[in-house]
């Protein structure tokens, strides 16, 4: 245990975190720019509409394959190892997407969703394991985690995003991948602190040679569509398969908290728990269809709309950039965060989770009314300053930090032991959900011909952000109720 009352094993997961962060968000700051960028200027020359599916296929896929990442770490693998070699797919992808061809940069982008989809769930829940107690010390030890993410997140931005302005597209990929490489050395050096955190697989369901079976099999389908797609054999329209995948997910979440309640032999309390983290998955997923509209819309709003030129310096900054800005708000914010949740539950003022999510919608909805107002002068043929994409990123900042941590942690209370790796990649499902609608959205309401609707229809989240978050801060204390002492 560190002085800080904090395991060891926590700053091994911080340091692991933060560098597959770095890669992810690095790489995901030049995404929808390079799909958009002219041919001749090293792009795919996209459209925004196709440009912004595709963002939201690929975002929603890292997350969507959480459900089988957690499966994997339960039945096959154990999260540690499950960690270890996701982040080993991870550094695969990044390196394939240096290869400057259309068809390499798809099967990149699928070879990190799958990679993302091993780690992502499987470190969460060694999170949680490292706080057997629960309690507030666990928010503070998510928190804490989070801000690994967050430290990550923006030094990626800036490094890919300066590699790729200055150098060449792919260059910013491969900063990427050095990125995820580190953290993979970091990870096998300093494992021993994890202990026995996410070590074994689930005792209570032993491995079988049916699990592997399936596992073989899902991947030879997987294989096969991808080679039938990189050939052109099928071809596939992007706008049309992202709206399809949002059902599809939608059913993938109905259909498993079905499965759970009929045949999942939960107790009475299990039942009413995982009531809850049906409830809090789509209040996620609305808060991450707007959040995510930060690699999508908001970085095109910053590539197009603002003026970025620092006039002493002579010097344009690249509209990735400010995608570093989100994860510093939360780098100053998250010790006060975490800080407050603490002393709150000491003297037993702790808001509840619903509560949390409740404020937290709220915030994104307050976020939107700012870009409503950026987008009023945007409207009439001018550029704004990038202090109202900051001030919105503030906003949302609040926000995701009243929800997006607290989320992590509360899954790993409210699920029942045997399936929490499960359970994670569910949680993780809401955000792959969320992620989708926002490519979706992007790519519908916020294209170059929309420029003099776009206050309007920032309007439009801002009425069902806010109506969530005050639908769920009324109904904070039944909620509760049902969580059974779960703080």
């Amino acid at each position: 245990m560190k002085p800080s009352g904090h395991p060891r094993g926590l700053y091994v997961l911080f340091f692991t975190e933060m560098w597959e962060r770095f890669s992810y968000y690095g790489m995901r700051a030049l995404l929808v720019l390079y799909m958009v960028a002219m041919v001749e200027n090293g792009g795919l020359g996209l459209d925004d509409k196709n440009a912004t599916a595709i963002y939201g296929l690929y975002v929603a896929g890292v997350y969507m394959a959480a459900l089988p990442g957690g499966w994997i770490a339960d039945r096959l693998l154990g999260a540690q190892r499950a960690v270890w070699w996701g982040g080993i797919i991870i550094a695969l992808g990044q390196f394939i997407l240096i290869i400057p061809r259309e068809q390499t940069f798809f099967l990149g982008l699928v070879v990190i969703t799958l990679g993302t989809g091993m780690l992502k769930p499987n470190i969460s829940t060694m999170v949680g394991r490292l706080y057997p107690e629960g309690g507030g010390r666990r928010d503070a030890g998510f928190t804490i985690f989070y801000m690994g993410i967050n430290l990550g997140a923006m030094i990626g931005p800036l490094i890919c995003g300066f590699f790729a302005k200055q150098i060449d597209w792919h260059y910013g990929f491969a900063a990427a991948g050095v990125g995820m490489v580190l953290g993979l050395i970091q990870y096998r050096l300093f494992a021993r602190h994890l202990g026995d955190a996410g070590k074994r697989i689930n005792s209570a369901q032993p491995t079988s040679r049916n699990d592997w079976a399936l596992l073989g099999l899902g991947l030879a389908i997987l294989i096969s569509v991808i080679v039938l797609v990189l050939t052109g054999i099928i071809e596939i329209d992007p706008d049309w398969l992202a709206e399809r995948t949002s059902y599809v997910i939608i059913s993938m979440a109905v259909l498993y908290f079905a499965y759970l309640f009929s045949f999942g032999k939960l107790d009475g309390t299990e039942k009413k728990r995982i009531a809850v983290i049906a409830i809090l998955f789509v209040t996620s997923a609305i808060f991450f269809a707007g959040y995510e509209q930060a690699g999508s819309t908001f970085n095109l709003f910053a590539e197009r709309y603002t003026n970025r030129f620092i006039s002493f310096l002579n010097f344009e900054t690249p509209a990735s950039w400010i995608q570093s800005v989100p994860p510093f708000f939360v780098l100053i914010l998250a010790p006060i965060a975490a800080g407050l949740w603490m002393f709150l539950a000491r003297r037993q003022k702790d808001p509840s989770i619903p509560t949390k999510f409740g404020l937290g919608l709220l915030f994104l909805g307050l976020g939107f009314v700012v870009m409503a107002g950026a987008a009023v002068f945007v409207a009439k043929g001018e550029k704004v300053l990038p202090t109202w994409l900051i001030a919105t990123y503030f906003l949302h900042t609040v926000g995701e930090l009243c929800l997006s941590p607290v989320g992590l942690s509360s899954v790993t209370k409210l699920a029942p032991q045997r399936l929490v790796g499960q359970m994670m990649g569910i949680w993780f499902l809401a955000t792959s959900l969320g992620n989708l609608c926002a490519g979706v959205i992007a790519g519908k309401y916020f294209t170059k011909e929309s420029v003099p609707q776009m206050p309007g229809r920032f309007m439009v989240i801002v009425l069902i952000a806010a109506g969530a978050g005050i639908v769920l801060l009324l109904l904070a204390k039944p909620i509760k109720k049902l969580m059974h002492g779960v703080q």
